[in-house]
């Protein structure tokens, strides 16, 4: 048993040895392990500007997105939210009477 202890402490040192030999020789660098763990902001590794666009995009999105589900009408039934779809029939037909009596809404200025 001891003897194998040794013989695996002398394998790891020859391995060591043997890898920093090869980094001086080719040139390389090894990363270190806290280099490797992922940033929480950035996870993708983006530099700089691009990380800005890529949040401004994002928080643009969650505005849209935020938007877009804030005009669905939900009602609260038995503890759970679910869709009214009574208030989606009466905006479905106010709609189709605005298009029958040729007023039609436009939003543009």
């Amino acid at each position: 048993m001891i003897f194998s202890v040794l013989v695996f402490f002398l394998f790891v040192f020859l391995f060591k040895k043997f890898v920093g030999y090869m980094k001086k020789e080719q040139n390389l660098q090894i990363e270190s392990f806290r280099d490797m763990l992922i940033d929480k902001d950035n996870p993708v590794g983006l530099y700089g500007d691009e990380l800005e666009k890529l949040k401004q995009h994002q928080q643009e999105a969650q505005r849209h997105l935020n938007e877009v589900i804030s005009k669905i009408p939900v009602i609260q039934k038995d503890g759970r939210f679910q869709i009214d779809a009574e208030a989606i029939r009466q905006r479905r037909d106010a709609a189709r009477d605005d298009e029958r009596s040729g007023t039609v809404k436009d939003d543009t200025v």
